[in-house]
């Protein structure tokens, strides 16, 4: 197998939670060699349960510093020296007490590429304040499109707006990796969760835009197109989207309902959408005569897309998870999350080390990589400056 295409990069993660940890393993899919830097008591997220810490921070090494202690200080900027990508995701201006800010260690070392993520961005009169994913979508307007008309706002169920502040951020080291390439500078990468929910509202944010109107909520209903929801079968609960003209003259075939091509309330987009709690009452009727295994081939039959709606288990258990390889294993107890690039044809992501205990590699990084004697590893030690791996 060809070598991956981030093997000869080195990547220093100093970020804690979730979005700039996300982006570090990508990265550490690819290829990169990453570092993690963890506060004495580790990761926040080491807290929250196995779940949590795993799914962000496979492949990585893990080292715990103090960073209060200059000492601690300067093994970060150490480390920085030789990395070519750093992540963080302190709050705007927590680093540069410590002197590892941009400004300084790009001195050191001008071709470092450094993230910084926060929720709100390094400039702006909310710089200062911190954001967590459920603030933004809050603050984003992402919550006023969730849940049901007649509820409250609400969150979406997983952190949408960290893991994709997580690949904007990626996205953003590859491009500056690139770059650097032909100009031999790195530069830093200011990337607010704010600004990603923001462009997260795509259609609803330009729907203002252009129109000046303001979407809100409509549950599991797909607003652009109908009928595009969930229905309730004799054994479950099922979801559909029927986008186009031509896949609803195929839709009203596999529920033989030919009735409704003749139905001037359906005839195109603009009128089933108009009229979408009509045509949802005609179709959750005959929907509730059959099982979610017979729509399921009534639809494959005209080709129109429709799915059972799974829990996570069902999902992981669905033999597409197996064909698609969606679960990497790490000996015989650990399962994660495969990442979607192992299907590049030549140099695929692919697994490297399970997550690290706190603090595991700490010897290795200091005295192998940084020539650190082992009485000075010692008394770092013994004064609380590098955590003792257990």
């Amino acid at each position: 197998m060809s070598s991956q295409p981030l093997s000869d990069i080195r990547v220093l993660d100093i970020s804690r939670v979730l979005a700039a940890p996300y982006a570090a393993q990508m990265l550490s899919d690819l290829g990169a060699d990453v570092i993690k830097v963890e506060a004495m008591t580790g990761d926040d997220t080491r807290t929250w349960g196995t779940h949590y810490f795993r799914a962000v921070n496979r492949g990585k090494r893990s080292i715990a510093i103090n960073l209060k202690d200059p000492r601690g200080q300067d093994i970060v900027r150490r480390l920085a020296r030789r990395s070519d990508v750093m992540l963080e995701n302190f709050k705007v201006g927590d680093l540069a007490r410590f002197g590892l800010d941009y400004e300084r260690l790009s001195q050191e070392n001008p071709g470092l590429i450094y993230l910084s993520v926060t929720g709100f961005g390094q400039t702006g009169p909310r710089a200062a304040q911190p954001g967590y994913d459920t603030i933004i979508q809050g603050m984003t307007g992402i919550m006023t499109l969730c849940g049901e008309p007649d509820r409250p706002p609400a969150r979406a169920g997983l952190p949408i707006v960290d893991v994709m502040s997580g690949m904007v951020g990626t996205i953003g080291v590859l491009a500056a990796l690139h770059e650097r390439a032909l100009s031999g500078k790195g530069q830093q990468i200011d990337i607010s969760l704010f600004d990603v929910g923001v462009m997260m509202l795509v259609d609803a944010g330009q729907d203002y835009l252009d129109n000046d109107h303001i979407q809100s909520r409509l549950g599991g209903i797909n607003r652009n197109f109908a009928p595009a929801q969930p229905f309730r079968t004799t054994t479950g609960w099922v979801t559909l989207a029927v986008a186009t003209d031509e896949q609803f003259r195929r839709m009203c075939a596999a529920m033989n309902l030919p009735e409704l091509l003749e139905d001037p309330r359906f005839v195109d987009n603009a009128r089933r959408v108009a009229n979408r709690s009509a045509l949802a009452e005609i179709m959750a009727a005959r929907f509730a005569t059959a099982s979610t295994e017979e729509w399921e081939a009534a639809y494959a039959r005209e080709k129109v897309s429709l799915s059972p709606i799974h829990d996570i288990a069902e999902a992981m258990a669905d033999p597409q998870s197996a064909a698609r390889n969606l679960i990497w294993k790490f000996g015989d107890a650990m399962r994660l999350i495969a990442n979607p690039l192992q299907h590049m044809s030549r140099t695929p992501a692919r697994p490297g080390k399970a997550p690290p205990e706190l603090g595991q590699d700490a010897h290795s990084v200091l005295c192998d990589e940084l020539a650190l004697a082992q009485g000075d590893y010692d008394t770092l030690i013994a004064d609380g400056v590098i955590g003792k791996p257990d």
